[in-house]
Formats: C-alpha cells, structure tokens, sequence
C-alpha cells in the first residue's frame, strides 16, 4: 500500500489512554473565543492542537474466571476518552512527548494531560 497524504496516519495506532494531537499554531485565543493569558502559557507550559486519533481508553480489569472450562474467548475491554478525533485541545506540555511523523510535528498526550477539549458538535 502507498502512503499517500491521506491515508499516511492510517499505519499508526495509538495505544491505552493516549492521544496523538497536532498542535497549532500558538495563539492567545482560540477560534470560539477562548483566552489563554500569556502568563499562563509560560508558567504551566499549556499548548493547543486538533486531535487526531485516539487510543482504546483504559483497559478494564476482567472478572475472576471460575469456570476455567470456558476457554479464552473474551476480548480486553476499554473505557473509551473523553477526546474524540477532530476536538481542539488544551493541554499540559509536561506531560506530552513531541514526535515528528512525515516531516510534521506531533505530541503523544496522555489524556490526565488534557485540561480541556472544545468540540464542534452540540455535547
């Protein structure tokens, strides 16, 4: 299969309760009107991006398995994010690993990281 520019995040998967965000450019203001005071951008080291993809969510513990006869069947089960693909998000850079993926840059964000997310659709 040929990476083409859109399918190229396709072969990437991201794991557990993380996030892959791309980060924009930084603004004291968000399009809907959010402040982000410039003291508060360099204290906390808060940054902002769309979200791109996100991993599976917390997986859960699965019950005690008393009948061993049953066998294997049962599948890992999650607790989905909160971060749904396309939301903007404001998060903490301390947390966040910056890659570079096809000449762009990324972060990898654990959710705990994310302090907000503003999505286009009604919640």
């Amino acid at each position: 299969m040929k990476i083409t520019a859109d399918n190229k995040l396709k072969k990437l998967i991201v794991v557990g309760d993380r996030v892959l965000i791309k980060p924009t450019q930084q603004s004291d203001k968000t399009a809907s009107g959010l402040y982000l005071p410039p003291g508060v951008q360099e204290k906390e080291k808060i940054q902002s991006g769309y979200v791109i993809k996100v991993g599976p969510g917390y997986p859960l513990p699965l019950p005690a398995e008393d009948e061993v006869w049953k066998g294997k069947e049962e599948q890992v089960k999650y607790l989905p994010l909160q971060a749904q693909e396309g939301d903007l998000a404001i998060f903490l850079q301390k947390g966040a690993i910056e890659v570079m993926y096809e000449d762009e840059k990324y972060f990898i964000v654990p959710q705990a990281s994310i302090l907000m997310l503003e999505r286009e659709e009604d919640l």
